[in-house]
């Protein structure tokens, strides 16, 4: 059910200037640099790294995936994605987004140009092919929607909600090129964790997957993820007022899907000494 590519779509400015008060001297640089392994059942089908760096309000994301473990014998795919935007308050602002993959023989490209919460333009390839029974995605779904990439970057307003209830209250509004949908997040609990570059609490939230758009809602995969149980741990990035994932879990047909942290490198302090 679920290849390298699907995982990668599900993983991956007005008055902005107003928000961008420190200046290039004084923005404090943060980055986060991590080794994921990604199973299903029990079984490592393969690995991924993410890298961010956040320098002030802005901030630039890449991913990469490819197979490992028992998933080098059933698949050769790979891919990769890179996304920049800005943080605005506790909203993510995303401005680019580019993903590129290759499973089954079969190239995936995506290029989304974004301003102000919104899909201003999008290529894709391959395009679905027409069927009547898709819903199909309208201007209306691409206004307050962010790319898959940039929804893994989760701010809250005040550095004190980063362990608690708040770091869960969100809805994400997410457009991948092909389909719209909303992962709803709501608050489990906390849980301490170590050993594997960081050590203290992380954030457990229950995630619901909904489809919105670009989606045939009779498809058994369609009706079966909307059900699915999802689970996502987020840590600070050292920043306090910024989360990301530390672990997802996500049932499929063919067993527990698991993203999880097996190194991580996080550097929050300083400032960017490069400008001066």
């Amino acid at each position: 059910m679920f290849g390298l590519t699907s995982l990668g779509r599900l993983v991956a400015l007005p008055m902005i200037a107003g928000a961008l008060l420190i200046s290039p001297a004084e923005a404090k640089k943060s980055s986060v640099g991590g080794l994921y392994s990604i199973s299903v059942a029990g079984f490592k089908i393969g690995r991924g790294t993410l890298s961010l760096v956040m320098q002030g309000n802005a901030y630039s994301a890449k991913v990469s995936v490819e197979p490992a473990g028992i998933g080098t014998l059933f698949t050769t795919g790979k891919g990769g994605a890179e996304a920049s935007g800005w943080l605005v308050g506790s909203k993510v602002v995303p401005s680019k987004y580019r993903m590129a993959s290759h499973a089954s023989n079969l190239d995936f490209y995506v290029n989304l140009v974004q301003g102000s919460r919104n899909i201003r333009s999008a290529e894709v390839a391959p395009q679905f092919k027409p069927n009547p029974e898709r819903v199909k995605v309208t201007r209306r779904h691409k206004r307050n929607a962010i790319d898959p990439l940039s929804a893994a970057l989760m701010p809250v307003g005040r550095a004190k909600d980063s362990l608690g209830p708040k770091a869960c209250s969100r809805k994400l509004p997410i457009f991948d090129g092909w389909t719209r949908f909303d992962i709803k997040l709501s608050y489990q609990g906390t849980k301490e964790v170590s050993g594997r570059g960081y050590d203290g609490q992380v954030v457990v939230c229950k995630a619901k997957w909904v489809p919105v758009a670009g989606h045939r809602p009779s498809k058994e995969s369609v009706k079966f993820m909307a059900k699915a149980d999802m689970e996502v741990w987020i840590a600070p990035m050292g920043r306090d007022n910024v989360l990301v994932p530390y672990r997802i879990a996500v049932d499929t047909k063919n067993g527990r899907l698991l993203v999880e942290v097996s190194k991580l490198n996080i550097d929050g302090a300083g400032a960017d000494q490069a400008s001066r």
